[in-house]
């Protein structure tokens, strides 16, 4: 048997990514191919049906699968993650000359935000607003870039035009990752000392291995052993890890994903069930 894997194509270079794992994890003896998916809830439904034994998830995938799998009575767990993956944070930000000065300052004002399946630039920072007291549509208005949906903010594009619609004036905050408001500012999207942050999210992870219940038990504990054996000073596999934005992979943790299933039920983007429920959301 061959363990499958799925992972979505946000990029051309994930193509060259998986090819590159899959020869490096069959000259270890694993048999393992991949299949390319274009948007996450596709590859959810058929880890969930049993057509892949193991996906590369966005946590906003994890969220839908693990939901998937508990109200048919079974079970998916996080194999492995990156280390870049862990204790991510979001900001809120705003203009350096703005009058804004803290979240309360927002009411009546336009907030920009990433696509509309974006963890780290929607649902994580509106999140965060809401339990600041301050009610979407009520006491604040939402401006959102819907770059590459589907694919659950595996791309800068959103955040980039959220945070250019700041600069504009045509926003009064922007919500991004907080890795990504440093490298805007490196890349010159935002010059320097252009923009002050607001508010910080708690911290939380990012993408997991899934591995449903069904898959071969040998297979995917093999193929968590051989990616946790993977080592940066190793010239074969650092390319990999290169390529694939890690130094190192880590046993898998869901202890991170706390704030996102409450932004998840908090919006209805999935329902109890794992349905997608979310209004204006077509991947």
């Amino acid at each position: 048997m061959t363990l499958l894997m799925g992972a979505v194509a946000y990029d051309p270079k994930t193509v060259t990514i998986w090819a590159g794992f899959r020869a490096w994890l069959r000259a270890r003896g694993l048999p393992f191919d991949f299949l390319l998916y274009s948007h996450y809830e596709r590859q959810v439904e058929d880890l969930l049906a049993g057509r892949l034994h193991a996906a590369w998830n966005s946590p906003l995938a994890w969220v839908r699968a693990d939901r998937m799998a508990r109200a048919a009575g079974r079970q998916v767990r996080a194999l492995v993650m990156r280390d870049t993956d862990q204790d991510l944070t979001s900001v809120v930000v705003t203009r350096r000359d703005s009058p804004v000065a803290t979240l309360a300052d927002l009411k009546e004002r336009t907030v920009a935000v990433g696509a509309v399946d974006s963890p780290q630039a929607t649902l994580l920072p509106l999140e965060t607003l809401r339990r600041a007291g301050l009610r979407r549509g009520e006491d604040f208005r939402v401006r959102r870039f819907d770059s590459g949906t589907g694919l659950h903010g595996d791309h800068v594009g959103g955040e980039r035009e959220a945070v250019r619609a700041l600069l504009a004036g045509e926003a009064d905050a922007a919500c991004l990752l907080d890795a990504n408001h440093l490298l805007f500012g490196r890349e010159g999207t935002l010059p320097p000392g252009s923009t002050r942050v607001l508010a910080q999210t708690e911290p939380y992870d990012h993408c997991n291995m899934t591995v449903a219940d069904d898959a071969p038990a040998d297979l995917a504990e093999r193929f968590g052993e051989l990616l946790l054996s993977m080592s940066h000073a190793d010239p074969g596999a650092r390319p990999l890890l290169e390529l694939e934005g890690l130094t190192a992979w880590r046993p898998g943790r869901t202890t991170g994903y706390a704030l996102l299933e409450a932004a998840v039920g908090g919006t209805g983007f999935y329902d109890p069930a794992g349905r997608v429920t979310a209004a204006e959301y077509a991947p």
